[in-house]
């Protein structure tokens, strides 16, 4: 071979090793696309999820704790060749759940044949330990979660429940993924932001057959898990628990509230269920044993049921009467039978205090019909509608008729009709009057208010005119947000604070020595109104209304018994065993607390 040739191959050979360098080059430090194929080749991302943050009761008791829950899931592409036989045997299911399993996998919005996609979901810790030892197939694993339980069985309503994250609020809530687990119901979907807290990654070195071989470049990439913020329940735990024994066998709800802060001190649905039941692989088979029951667990009464509140709104009558100059604190009314109005108390001379004390029918709707009929027209359907309306904007003030804002997520406002309403209800303007709304004096007719705001009328009379808006939590542990900003805010009537001191004779002397003496309770003044709302599909409600003690008031309460009857026989009562037990911590009179558990209007 000739020089020229010699070097002409030399030459050959290194433009070709340059080439095949440079090449290299390029792909590993140049071009990004190469990069990233063999980044994700060498490592996989694995989610380490953040503890939820726990809950407390307003004496540190725990209501709402974390537990380990498993999830089981498959690389489909990994998982060629399973003896399904022997899986379902370790996993202790049949043949058709398998394949029950396997179909609704395959319908989820992430399915994948390469990445792990949920296959069998929460397992508990006592199930994975079983089988763990046996499990030894190929493209199978269990993921780490975290799950809830409920160590005190209760408030079930209003703590509500985690599920899996359906596909609709995937498409308007950032930052979670199918398969996440977030707060359905109650104080869990209220504070979702701040119980989530934030998830983890982990990176993992695997190899060509994606066996794990430690982590990859020494964790430089990885995230820790953020843990949520725990909340402190303005809910008395203990409180609680006794007012769901109180209301075994009854149907109905209590509602407590301390009138200087607006904190929730119990919300009892009755019946409810415990909040375990609605967790791990259970939770779809038992949701559907809950809806489908006919008494309605699910069914939160303490805010979602409205009924008419009965005589208790004869306080709120008396306040904006007075405010209003429509009668004074110590004026006196000689009262008669009003039409097509039937009463149970005796016609005779009235005040305030009286007429509350007694719950007279006839002096009520004598006042209803003065604030309707301002004789501001000279002519009694347009006067109706001119002071109709002063007298429901006063309602509204009152918390009526709208939302109160708590922070109770499936919260409802019940209902005060308006002129629309009352127009299309009969058919054009000016064609009704106060003597054809006259109900409304009395607390029936087409009015609704829901328990939570029952109790809080109590917590306005207390504090003789303003409220805070209710809530359940008093505070986020470590959070520096204003979340809780709104619930400080004073709320203001728009009624004098000395109108309110003859409506409070008036509820003291209700307890004492009118209709509610079974609410009288050792050594605490009670001021309450008893109530028995109209039912046409079968026995009247049982209501009351009260605070105590009268001088400081540390609690506000609402009980209503479905079915039950007259006001003072059940739920004064338990009302008064409820601000008992708060305000003492026992129970001086057991007979009456064994009348009350022991009987019962369902089974």
């Amino acid at each position: 071979m000739n020089t020229v040739s010699s070097y002409i191959i030399r030459g050959f050979i290194a433009l070709v090793s340059l080439t095949l360098v440079s090449r290299l080059y390029y792909l590993q430090a140049v071009d990004v696309k190469f990069k990233k194929v063999a980044y994700k080749s060498s490592f996989k991302k694995k989610t380490e999820y953040s503890h939820r943050g726990v809950i407390y009761d307003r004496r540190g008791k725990l209501i709402v704790a974390n537990e380990p829950i498993f999830d089981l899931v498959v690389t489909v592409s990994k998982a060629k060749g399973v003896d399904t036989l022997a899986l379902c045997k370790v996993l202790s299911i049949s043949s058709k759940q398998f394949l029950e399993y396997s179909v609704e996998m395959r319908k989820r919005r992430d399915y994948s044949y390469v990445k792990p996609i949920p296959f069998i979901k929460q397992f508990s810790q006592e199930e994975y330990a079983v089988i763990q030892d046996r499990f030894r197939f190929i493209g199978f694993e269990f993921v780490p979660r975290i799950g809830r339980v409920y160590p005190h069985k209760s408030m079930a309503n209003t703590l509500g429940y985690i599920a899996e994250i359906s596909a609709r609020e995937l498409d308007i809530k950032s930052g979670y993924i199918a398969g996440d687990y977030i707060g359905k119901t109650g104080i869990e979907k209220t504070y979702e932001t701040e119980l989530r807290g934030k998830i983890g990654l982990r990176h993992v070195k695997v190899s060509a057959r994606g066996i794990e071989m430690g982590a990859f470049m020494e964790g430089q990439f990885d995230t820790l898990p953020q843990p949520g913020f725990n909340l402190v329940a303005s809910i008395d735990l203990e409180l609680q628990q006794y007012g769901e024994l109180l209301m075994g066998g009854k149907i109905g709800s209590i509602v407590a509230i301390e009138p200087s802060t607006g904190e929730i001190l119990s919300l009892i649905s009755a019946p409810s269920y415990d909040p375990n039941v609605l967790k791990g692989r259970a939770y779809s088979d038992n949701f559907s044993v809950l809806a489908k029951d006919t008494l309605k667990p699910l069914f939160d009464r303490t805010c979602q049921a409205g009924y008419p509140p009965g005589s208790i709104f004869k306080l709120v009558q008396a306040a904006i009467a007075m405010q209003e100059g429509i009668i004074t604190p110590t004026e006196k009314t000689y009262v008669r039978p009003y039409p097509n109005m039937g009463d149970h108390a005796p016609i005779g001379v009235y005040d305030i205090k009286r007429a509350i004390k007694l719950s007279s029918n006839w002096y009520f709707s004598f006042l209803y019909k003065k604030m309707l009929q301002r004789n501001v027209f000279k002519n009694d359907y347009k006067d109706t509608e001119y002071g109709f309306k002063i007298w429901a904007k006063y309602l509204n003030n009152f918390g009526l008729g709208h939302r109160l804002g708590s922070d109770i997520s499936h919260e409802k406002g019940g209902q005060i009709p308006s002129v629309k309403f009352y127009n299309r209800w009969y058919g054009g303007a000016h064609r009704w009057k106060s003597s054809t709304i006259i109900s409304n004096a009395i607390g029936q007719g087409e009015l609704l208010v829901v328990p939570l705001q029952m109790a809080n009328i109590a917590a306005i009379i207390a504090n003789k005119g303003y409220y805070y808006t209710p809530h359940t939590i008093k505070e986020i542990k470590g959070d520096t947000s204003d979340v809780l900003a709104p619930y400080h805010v004073k709320h203001q009537t728009g009624v004098r604070s000395i109108y309110f001191e003859p409506i409070i004779d008036g509820m003291q002397q209700v307890v004492e020595s009118g209709t509610a003496r079974r609410a009288i309770t050792k050594d605490i003044v009670v001021c309450g109104k008893t109530g028995t709302a109209e039912n046409p599909h079968g026995e009247d409600h049982s209501v009351f209304v009260a605070f105590a003690p009268r001088e400081n008031p540390k609690i506000a309460i609402a009980v209503y018994v479905e079915n039950a009857g007259y006001g003072g026989t059940w739920a004064a009562p338990i009302a008064s065993l409820m601000i008992e037990k708060y305000i003492k911590r026992e129970i001086s009179n057991k007979y009456k607390e064994q009348r009350i558990l022991e009987k019962k209007f369902v089974e």
